[in-house]
């Protein structure tokens, strides 16, 4: 079983060190995808969007030690997204300089529109921590289980069958199927707990 949600380090903490590998590892993990979406959502073709990515991941280890998180001030998240969209912003007036009628001016002068980020990005954005928080713990969780109780999670939370369904697809019983499915539940929110911790 993974270390305990209580006694975990917080994520940020951790990554003012830049040498703690881990940290950095499960920081990427979780905010590069999001990253990455959200530039291609704004227009950028695959290689421009993992280009961004990894300056806005740069601009982050840059000023990581001297990172000091106030949640009065705002959740991280946000401090991060006015980050990739000032890097989004950057990044479109550097595409112009250095390759003149390239088109990269629609992103720039839409971000210049429209400064503050809109209820619906806003929205879109912790949509996407969210889900890439269920995917990662989903990855990491699914090793700790048998594949039928995996399984029988599965097709009762996620898809929706019904437990006396299940039961006759894995050969288990319908008490067996819920007793699976609640302890993959518990053990994905403590994942999803452990890997929010900021």
């Amino acid at each position: 079983m993974a270390e305990s949600v209580i006694t975990r380090p917080s994520l940020l903490a951790r990554i003012k060190n830049t040498g703690d590998r881990q940290a950095w590892a499960e920081f990427v993990d979780i905010y590069a995808p999001m990253i990455y979406g959200f530039a291609q959502k704004q227009g950028l073709q695959e290689a421009d969007a993992a280009d961004l990515t990894q300056e806005v991941l740069g601009a982050v280890a840059r000023s990581a030690a001297r990172l000091d998180y106030d949640p009065k001030r705002g959740t991280f998240r946000g401090w991060l997204f006015r980050v990739v969209r000032n890097e989004l912003c950057d990044f479109g007036t550097a595409r112009k300089r250095n390759r003149p009628g390239s088109g990269d001016t629609a992103i720039k002068r839409r971000l210049e529109e429209e400064p503050a980020p809109s209820a619906d990005e806003v929205a879109d954005w912790e949509r996407q921590y969210e889900r890439q928080l269920f995917a990662l713990a989903c990855e990491h969780v699914r090793r700790d289980f048998q594949e039928s109780t995996w399984q029988a999670f599965w097709l009762t939370a996620i898809q929706g069958k019904s437990g006396k369904e299940v039961a006759g697809v894995l050969d288990m019983s319908t008490a067996a199927v819920y007793l699976a499915k609640r302890r993959v539940t518990e053990r994905l929110r403590q994942q999803i707990d452990y890997l929010r911790a900021e």
